[in-house]
This record gives C-alpha cells, sequence and structure tokens, in this order.
C-alpha cells in the first residue's frame, strides 16, 4: 500500500477546520499536521492510501464553501513522497497522531445489529 500525502491550503483558520474535519469524517486518513503560512494562509496534511487520500482531499474542498469567506487557494496530493522528505517537511506521522494512525488502519467496527 503506497501511503500518500494530501495538502489543502486554505484562505482562513476557521475553512482550514472544516476541510480538516471534512477530510478525517470522509476517508480512512490520518490528520498528521497543519502549518501556518502568514497571511492567513493555512496548509492542512493528511497521510494515508492513495484512494482515500484523494476522497479525503476531494471531500475537503467542497466543504470550504460552506465556510463563510473561506477560500482554497491550492491543492496537491503526492501518491507516494521519498522518505526524505518526511525528515525535513511536517508530513511525517508523530507520536501524537499514532493512535488515530492505528484506527484508521485497524479493522473497523461494525454496528451491533437490534435484536
Amino acid at each position: 500500500m503506497a501511503i500518500a500525502v494530501g495538502m489543502i491550503e486554505t484562505l482562513g483558520f476557521p475553512a482550514v477546520v472544516e476541510a480538516a474535519d471534512a477530510m478525517v469524517k470522509a476517508a480512512s486518513v490520518t490528520l498528521v499536521g497543519y502549518e501556518k503560512i502568514g497571511s492567513g494562509r493555512v496548509t492542512v496534511i493528511v497521510r494515508g492510501d492513495v484512494s482515500e487520500v484523494q476522497a479525503s482531499v476531494a471531500a475537503g474542498v467542497e466543504s470550504v464553501k460552506r465556510v463563510n469567506g473561506g477560500q482554497v487557494l491550492s491543492t496537491h496530493i503526492i501518491a507516494r513522497p521519498h522518505e526524505n522528505l518526511e525528515y525535513v517537511l511536517p508530513i511525517r506521522y508523530t507520536e501524537d497522531v499514532e493512535q488515530f494512525r492505528e484506527s484508521v488502519n485497524g479493522p473497523r467496527a461494525l454496528p451491533l445489529a437490534k435484536r
């Protein structure tokens, strides 16, 4: 399984929070971080399977439209980032997010049937 990285850059913090929420709800991805760029620009970063990251980024872009004044400035997906990027850029899994990575990769619980 190729672990991809997906990014959405927005104008405004509320827009990036909305995007991040939609991204993790729409697909089995792990939110690994965000970066404040300056001038109101904020980038949110997710990791996961390539197809999951694609679905996640698409959902995040759509959700920003619901934020008053929110704007998507750019998006990008890297299917198999080189391992060197993880040591230089803030795109790697950290101890803080490891619990969420495990829940994404683990088996999903089925809802209990009513008896």
